[in-house]
């Protein structure tokens, strides 16, 4: 083994062109960019979703329906949730902190008492907003529906 055998490792060099360094290597003169324009000049940038002059693709479909920048979402947990939430830890009060502790819910979302499953505790739950299946069946067990 000398230094002419040496090689570099197989994959490791890329057959990288490089254009602009003179007549010699093929790709001097223009770069392969082609005479005058904008595409030959330093610092070209075409537009985002610039199809060469055709009307572009996000303007050609159709737009349907209408977001509502307002829009309020909830994240929904159902009455039957309580309950095996209740059973579990022995908790008669829920609010939001419990909630967020047992991982139904994150610190930002809005809390949405939903109407599914049954009620067998007394509770007093406090959320943002309550359905009004799922206030009847807390009212029902003697328990208290409190909106923040």
């Amino acid at each position: 083994m000398n230094l002419s055998n040496l090689k570099p490792a197989k994959g490791s060099v890329k057959n990288k062109r490089r254009f602009g360094r003179g007549q010699g290597s093929g790709r001097g003169g223009t770069s392969t960019k082609g005479h005058k324009g904008a595409q030959s000049r330093s610092g070209y940038k075409t537009k985002l979703g610039f199809e060469g002059g055709q009307m572009p693709l996000f303007r050609r479909v159709p737009k349907f329906g209408f977001k509502n920048i307002n829009r309020k979402e909830y994240r929904g947990i159902n009455v039957g949730i309580l309950q095996k939430l209740a059973e579990e830890k022995n908790i008669n009060t829920i609010d939001q902190a419990v909630l967020i502790e047992n991982r139904l819910a994150s610190k930002n979302d809005l809390i949405k008492i939903l109407g599914d499953g049954e009620l067998k505790v007394k509770l007093q739950v406090t959320a943002h907003a309550f359905t009004k299946s799922a206030q009847q069946a807390i009212e029902a067990q003697g328990g208290t529906a409190i909106k923040i």
